[in-house]
């Protein structure tokens, strides 16, 4: 007994027709739509091929344990580079700080020493140590008195 074929449907009139999707067709003449139903086989590896995955993993593994070592080494030199840059700038610092608190300390006696040259007082003071005698006194030489005149006077250092 032949199978009859099944009945097609109707066709729907031409105007009820919306735009034909477009179906790629493959070498041989199947379509797209074809091929997608069937399946293919998953692709067997072979034995050589999933033993040189096998051998690059130890070289992977030896690339990786390399660039890690050498980050460790780069990370290291700039720790050290930062300890020694800051000891440095620290000592730098604190003797400039030190230079500057010198030179603070000659200004402020400079600016003394400006201000008691106008002072006839100090004036009086500085010429008596340097052996100077007014115009109405007399001089006494005590036979225990010191050779120099400047021995009388404690110096003041100018910077």
């Amino acid at each position: 007994m032949d199978a009859a074929p099944p009945p097609t449907p109707p066709s729907p009139a031409p105007e009820q027709l919306g735009p034909e999707p477009f179906v790629p067709t493959l070498k041989g003449g199947s379509t797209a739509q074809d091929t997608a139903s069937t399946p293919t086989p998953p692709r067997r590896r072979t034995l050589a091929a999933r033993w040189r995955s096998v051998q690059r993993l130890p070289v992977t593994l030896m690339l990786a344990s390399l660039l890690a070592g050498l980050g460790i080494v780069q990370l290291s030199f700039q720790l050290g580079l930062i300890a020694y840059r800051t000891t440095t700038w620290t000592q730098e610092t604190n003797a400039t700080q030190s230079r500057v608190q010198g030179l603070e300390r000659d200004v402020r006696v400079l600016q003394d020493a400006e201000r008691a040259a106008s002072d006839p007082v100090y004036l009086e003071q500085l010429a008596r140590c340097q052996g100077f005698v007014g115009a109405k006194e007399t001089v006494v030489v005590s036979p225990a008195a010191p050779s120099t005149p400047s021995e009388n006077c404690t110096a003041r250092r100018l910077p």
